[in-house]
Formats: structure tokens, C-alpha cells, sequence
């Protein structure tokens, strides 16, 4: 099994503290983590992938829940977490809340599955 790790230091110092000057804030990588964390679940991932395919349209949870072939309750679930992520926005109309795609979000998605998958 090959072995990970250097079996020597062979540090470039000045290539390395360049690098390390530019690397990405903790905060931003905590935040990136997290909306790709939300995308993690299999049922998130097809939720984010229907709103994606609705080009722009909203959906309610009554029709993802259909299209994921989940409960209303479990989907409603799920899309929390991926507002909370922000990669759904929602917005209520009436008694029904209708979701759709952040524009990070579908970037996100499009990295996951492919521009194939993600229609723009």
C-alpha cells in the first residue's frame, strides 16, 4: 500500500509560504464545507437536481416530494438544511412555499454532477 506522507522533509519554503498566504479563510472554508456537506445526502442531492431541471421555475414541497419520492415531511426537512446552506431560497405564497435554486447553489450542483446534469 503506497505510503501518504514524504519520507523526508523537502519543504520549498518560499513556495509554500506563497501558497499559504493565498489560501482560502477558515470562515469561507467552513462555509463552503457546510453548503457542500448539505448536498451530501442522497435525497438533498435529488431535490437541488429537480430545481435545477425546473430552469428557474419554483416548486412547492408538494412536488419535490413527488419527484424525490419522499414524504412532504422528510422533504420539507431537507429543504431547510439546504436553505440554511443557501443553496435554496423560499419564499411563501399563500399557504404554499415555493423553493428554488441560489445561483451558488446550482454552481455547487454543477460541480457535483457535471454541467450535463445541471441544466443552465
Amino acid at each position: 500500500m503506497p505510503n501518504d506522507r514524504c519520507d523526508l522533509l523537502c519543504l520549498d519554503l518560499p513556495r509554500a509560504e506563497a501558497l499559504r498566504a493565498e489560501r482560502v479563510a477558515p470562515d469561507i472554508a467552513v462555509a463552503a464545507a457546510e453548503r457542500a456537506r448539505a448536498l451530501s445526502d442522497p435525497t438533498r442531492l435529488t431535490v437541488a437536481a429537480a430545481l435545477a431541471h425546473a430552469e428557474g421555475e419554483e416548486l412547492c414541497v408538494c412536488d419535490l416530494s413527488w419527484i424525490a419520492e419522499r414524504s412532504e415531511q422528510l422533504v420539507g426537512h431537507h429543504l431547510r438544511i439546504l436553505r440554511r446552506a443557501g443553496i435554496v431560497v423560499s419564499r411563501r405564497e399563500g399557504k404554499m412555499v415555493l423553493y428554488r435554486l441560489t445561483d451558488q447553489g446550482r454552481a455547487l450542483l454543477g460541480a457535483m454532477l457535471g454541467s450535463v446534469q445541471v441544466p443552465r
